[in-house]
């Protein structure tokens, strides 16, 4: 249900001025995109195309192009002759975006398998791992979201086809405002980081069946958290009570 409560929900955004050597829509797209993870822009809000081009100092067209992307995203929702709103967490899409990713990622570290990693690649993966561990350890929550996205794109790249990268992070879109409400678990991080870690040794072994049973127990977690985090976080979700 939109939140009329609240007349300026853009008050929340911290915004950055543009940078004109970088495509406006992009960053108006990425703006908005860390503050509806994040939850500073919570399900209900309304987010008027006028208002966000004047946060950002933008005109309509990239504001527009960045709606649009953010609907793909399933980000947001918009209705004739109301407006665009931020979307609740929908159980449905979650379920049908781990479906999707299962499948690419599966297929990715077959791939790995048998193609093996570059010695580049290998360091590069390496290095991301440590780094986790560093970040789990300072509890530094944006750093370990960020190291743990770099790593599952880092395996897409290395299967050499261009298109497993794009179609990875569309999918896995639904998943993150999930990850991020997880990621206050230190269990769950300590978690995360082994199985990283499983799966890079599977793959360097050029195991398939074990790099593949990791990464699948790996990407399953976050159903095994749902029930919880719709219970303690029962607002966000778009079968919760008054959001229909």
């Amino acid at each position: 249900m939109p939140d009329t409560a609240t007349p300026d929900p853009l008050a929340r955004l911290s915004v950055q001025p543009v940078d004109p050597a970088r495509p406006v829509a992009d960053q108006i797209h990425g703006g908005l995109k860390t503050a509806i993870l994040q939850g500073i822009l919570p399900p209900g809000c309304l987010l008027s195309e006028t208002e966000v081009g004047q946060r950002f100092g933008a005109s309509r067209t990239p504001v527009r192009d960045a709606f649009t992307r953010l609907r793909e995203d399933g980000l947001i929702v918009t209705w004739p002759s109301r407006g665009s709103y931020v979307a609740a967490i929908s159980e449905g899409a979650v379920r049908q975006a781990q479906f999707l990713r299962e499948a690419l990622e599966l297929a990715h570290v077959a791939r790995l398998c048998e193609i093996g990693l570059s010695p580049r690649m290998q360091a590069m993966l390496t290095e991301n791992i440590d780094a986790q561990a560093r970040a789990a350890a300072a509890r530094d929550m944006d750093r370990f979201q960020s190291l743990d996205d770099g790593f599952h794109v880092a395996l897409a790249q290395a299967t050499g086809y261009e298109r497993a990268e794009t179609l990875l992070v569309r999918e896995k879109s639904a998943l993150d405002r999930l990850r991020i409400l997880s990621l206050s678990d230190g269990d769950h991080i300590a978690r995360l980081l082994d199985q990283h870690q499983d799966i890079l040794s599977s793959i360097l072994a050029r195991d398939t069946q074990a790099a593949l049973a990791a990464m699948r127990a790996h990407l399953r977690v976050v159903l095994t958290t749902l029930a919880d985090l719709k219970s303690r976080h029962a607002a966000l979700f778009d079968d919760a009570p008054g959001s229909n």
